[in-house]
Order: structure tokens, then C-alpha cells, then sequence
């Protein structure tokens, strides 16, 4: 289930209570998707990572349009590299169903496409994850850890609202070094392809990447009162390439906070963009 705040609306009836949220998010960052070219996102190149067997992701999301809805016909990208389900390079997000994604049964869910090592996986094969993610109200904490030294089965493990690892599906067990995604020279895009083909439409916020480390859900978010809300990801170790995007500077979207300095470039994206909701902060758009 998504997780949702309703319930925990401050008195100011959009800000998130100070006492219960330890931890503040304070704003998320809205993409448009379609196929013309033009979708939202973010992008940089890799330099050289620490570790090209293991990285973790997190990232809170909440989803506007959903194939379940009628509103969206094609995959949503929340990371790729390179055109990612194009064929070019690997992508994670919401399938589509047909084509790459394995048939309609599987629309809506959560899944990677072409995550490949150097000795093991697929290019052109898919990785997912049971259930689907149709909820357009609430926000999901979705956490990846990916390790290539574990044994096959576990080498990518997914989280969602701190429950998992969850029950995979379809598997494309990478191998060796990461060689479609998580290495020098690539170039990470957040929220679609290098193309602006295949976008995500909705909210993203507090979008954390840790490079060389392999970290549990519990280091982005924990259960209170029977609800998953966010922790303070600052004094996690980041890597060489690892970042952590807040989207709270408006002139400059992709200013990473990590200490590292990993910047993205924006395509697509105006100052109208920044959204006063977050899974801290009640409906603000």
C-alpha cells in the first residue's frame, strides 16, 4: 500500500506536524511525461564509481497518471541510462505491459529493464517485482539495493514503504561489474530517457543515491504509528557518484546536497515545477 499522511495534516493544514515528522521533507518536484521528446528530467554523466558491483537507491514517488487510470499508455522511467527501454541502455520504473514488458498482466508494476552485468543478465531482459502500483493519493518510498556479490536470487532486492524484500516475478540477476547501469562515463537520467521518450508523470521527492554500499530500507525511512515516513539520509555514506537531490533551490533543480557535488542538468523543467507536497507536506497542487 502507498503510503499516505491524511491523518497527520498540522494545523496549518498543509504542513506536516514538527512532532511527528522528525524529518521534513519540504517540497517535491513535479515531471511531465510523453512521447514527443519533450518529458521532464534530470541528467548527468557518470565519473568513475566506487564500486561497480553494489549501489542502493531511494527515492519517494507519487504517481499522476497510471495505465490502470487510462491516463497513461507507456512505461514510466523514473531512472534510466541512456534511452533506457528504447533499447538503449537500462531503465527502472512503471511498466506499460506488451513489448519489452513481458505482456498486459504486467502493467503497472514496478520493474528494471536491460539491468546487466559484465558476466551476467540480460540487455534486453526485465526484472520485477510482484503486485501493482496503481495509487495515485498516496506517495511510495521505493528503496533498491543491488549488489552482484550476493547469490543470484538476491543480487536486487526491492523495497517499497519499508516492506521486502519483496517477491520478484520475472528475474535478470546481473553479474560482475554493472555495465548498463552504475558506471563511468554512462549518463544517468532521472525521470526518463535520454531521448524524453517513456517520462514519469507525477511527484518525485528527496531522490538519494548511495555509490558502493548496499543499505536497507531503514536508512530512509521507519514505522511510526504504524506509518512509513521518511529519515534523515544525509549521514549515509555516498561514494564517489552517490547524491542526494532535494529539488529546493529553483534555479538550480539538480543541485546535489551529498557533499559530493553531482549536479544534474534540467531539461524540461520551469521554476513552476516545485511543489508544496511531499510525504511530510499535505496537498499543496
Amino acid at each position: 500500500m502507498p503510503f499516505s499522511k491524511d491523518l497527520l495534516i498540522g494545523s496549518s493544514g498543509n504542513q506536516g506536524s514538527a512532532a511527528f515528522y522528525e524529518h521534513q521533507i519540504e517540497q517535491s518536484l513535479r515531471f511531465d511525461a510523453d512521447n514527443s521528446g519533450t518529458s521532464s528530467r534530470l541528467y548527468r554523466t557518470y565519473g568513475t564509481v566506487r564500486d561497480q558491483t553494489k549501489f542502493t537507491f531511494s527515492m519517494w514517488v507519487r504517481r499522476s497518471k497510471t495505465y490502470y487510470n487510462t491516463a497513461n499508455q507507456s512505461w514510466n522511467m523514473l531512472m534510466s541510462t541512456g534511452t533506457g527501454v528504447e533499447g538503449g541502455g537500462a531503465a527502472f520504473g512503471f511498466e506499460s505491459g506488451g513489448g519489452t514488458s513481458g505482456g498486459l498482466s504486467n502493467r503497472d508494476r514496478i520493474a528494471w529493464y536491460g539491468h546487466r552485468g559484465s558476466t551476467g543478465g540480460s540487455a534486453t531482459g526485465d526484472d520485477r517485482i510482484a503486485g501493482f502500483y496503481r495509487d495515485t493519493t498516496g506517495w511510495y518510498n521505493i528503496v533498491i539495493r543491488n549488489d552482484t556479490s550476493q547469490t543470484s536470487g538476491n543480487r536486487v532486492k526491492y523495497y517499497v514503504n519499508g516492506e521486502g524484500p519483496l517477491t520478484r516475478t520475472t528475474e535478470n540477476n546481473p553479474a560482475g561489474n554493472f555495465d548498463r547501469f552504475h558506471y563511468a562515463t554512462n549518463v544517468l537520467n532521472i525521470g526518463g530517457g535520454s531521448t524524453g521518450n517513456y517520462g514519469f508523470d507525477g511527484l518525485m521527492a528527496e531522490v538519494v543515491y548511495n555509490d558502493g554500499q548496499s543499505y536497507g530500507p531503514e536508512n530512509y525511512g521507519e514505522t511510526k504509528n504504524g506509518v512509513w515516513i521518511p529519515k534523515d539520509p544525509s549521514g549515509l555514506t555516498f561514494g564517489n557518484q552517490g547524491f542526494y537531490l532535494k529539488f529546493q533551490d529553483t534555479s538550480n533543480f539538480g543541485d546535489d546536497s551529498s557533499g559530493n557535488n553531482n549536479d544534474f542538468t534540467v531539461a524540461n523543467i520551469g521554476t513552476d515545477h516545485q511543489v508544496i507536497e511531499s510525504p511530510t507536506i499535505g496537498t499543496g497542487s
